[in-house]
C-alpha cells in the first residue's frame, strides 16, 4: 500500500484550520494540526475528522499541543502568529511573529528533515526568511505563500470589473506581499487577451490599488480578524503542487540569489513548484518603471529581514 503524505499545519486559528480542511477535502494526505492553546487543535481536529464520512474522505487528522506528532512530515505549513487588526500593516506584526515563527520552525524542522515548508504568517516574505534561517533547509524547500493570494485577488477584481468568470483571468504579481506588491497588467490576460486591451488605464489602476489593499479591505470589514478563506486556498494550492509533483507555475516568495538582479531577499516571483519544492525560478523582462517599483518592494522586505536579527 502506498504511503500517504503527511502534512503538519502549525497554528489552528482560522487560517490553519481552514488549510487543514482544504487539505483533507483535496485528499492530499493526513494532517497534524498543532497549536499552543490546549483543546483548540484537538477540538477542531475532531470536528474535521467527523466531517470525513459526510464528505467521503479517508484522510486522518490529529490535533495536538506538542510537536512529536509532526515527525516525518512531507510538508510543514506555518500559519501561527498574530493576525492583523484594523489600522495595522503587515509589518506591524513583525517583532511578535518573528519570535513565534522562529520557535515553531525550531521545534518542527528537525523532526521532519526532508520536509518542505510553506510560510503563511505575516509579514510573509520576512517570516519565510526567518523559517529558512532557523530551519537550515535549502532555499528550494522554504516557500512563502503571498503571491498566489495576491494573484487570486487581482484575478477576482478584474473579473468583477469586466463581469466575467475569474477562471478566464491569468494574473501576474511580483514583489513582496505588502502594500508595495507589483501587479503587472502587461502580463495579465483574459483568455489570452492582455487586460490592457480590455480595460482603460483608470480602471486598471483602480484594480491594481484594490489588489494591493486586498487584505486591509477585509480586515477593515471584519474588525476582529483578517482574511482566511483565500489565504488557506492559496496555501492548499501550493501544497497540492508540491505533494502531487504538478510542476505548476505559481507566484511564490522565494530567496533570490541573482535572479531579477536581487540577492539575499525573499520576494514574490513566478516559480515552478513540484516535489522538490521550488524547481525553477522564471524570469521575465521588466520595463524601467516596473523594475523601479519591484526594487522598492524588495527593499521594504530587505529592511524587514534586517530587523529580525537573523
Amino acid at each position: 500500500m502506498q504511503k500517504r503524505n503527511k502534512i503538519s499545519v502549525i497554528g489552528a486559528g482560522n487560517v490553519g484550520a481552514t488549510v487543514a480542511q482544504r487539505i483533507l477535502e483535496m485528499r492530499l494526505g493526513d494532517v497534524a494540526l498543532v497549536d499552543v492553546v490546549e483543546g483548540v487543535p484537538q477540538g477542531k481536529g475532531l470536528d474535521l475528522l467527523q466531517s470525513a464520512p459526510v464528505m467521503g474522505i479517508s484522510g486522518d487528522i490529529i490535533g495536538t499541543n506538542t510537536y512529536e506528532e509532526t515527525a516525518g512530515s512531507d510538508l510543514i505549513i506555518i500559519t501561527a502568529g498574530m493576525a492583523r487588526k484594523p489600522g495595522m500593516s503587515r509589518d506591524d506584526l513583525l517583532s511578535a511573529n518573528v519570535k513565534i515563527v522562529s520557535e515553531v520552525t525550531k521545534a518542527s524542522a528537525p523532526l521532519s528533515p526532508d520536509a518542505k515548508i510553506i510560510v503563511v504568517t505575516n509579514p510573509m516574505d520576512v517570516m519565510a526568511y526567518v523559517a529558512w534561517k532557523v530551519s537550515g533547509f535549502s532555499k528550494e524547500r522554504v516557500i512563502g505563500m503571498g503571491g498566489v493570494l495576491d494573484a487570486a485577488r487581482f484575478r477576482t477584481f478584474i473579473s468583477i470589473e469586466l463581469g466575467i468568470s475569474a477562471d478566464s483571468v491569468q494574473a501576474f504579481v511580483l514583489g513582496g506581499h505588502g502594500d508595495q506588491m507589483l501587479p503587472l497588467p502587461r502580463y495579465t490576460t483574459v483568455a489570452g487577451i492582455p487586460i490592457t486591451e480590455l480595460m482603460d488605464k483608470d480602471s486598471i489602476d483602480s484594480v491594481v490599488e484594490r489588489t494591493r489593499n486586498g487584505g486591509a479591505e477585509i480586515v477593515s470589514m471584519l474588525k476582529t480578524g483578517s482574511a482566511f478563506y483565500a489565504p488557506a486556498a492559496a496555501a492548499a494550492a501550493m501544497a497540492q503542487a508540491i505533494l502531487l509533483d504538478q510542476k505548476r507555475i505559481l507566484p511564490c516568495s522565494v530567496l533570490l540569489e541573482g535572479e531579477y538582479k536581487v540577492s539575499g531577499a525573499f520576494t514574490g516571483v513566478p516559480v515552478i513548484l513540484g516535489m522538490d519544492g521550488v524547481e525553477e525560478i522564471l524570469q521575465v523582462t521588466l520595463t524601467a518603471e516596473e523594475r523601479a517599483a519591484f526594487e522598492k518592494s524588495v527593499e521594504a522586505v530587505r529592511k524587514g529581514q534586517e530587523a529580525t536579527g537573523f
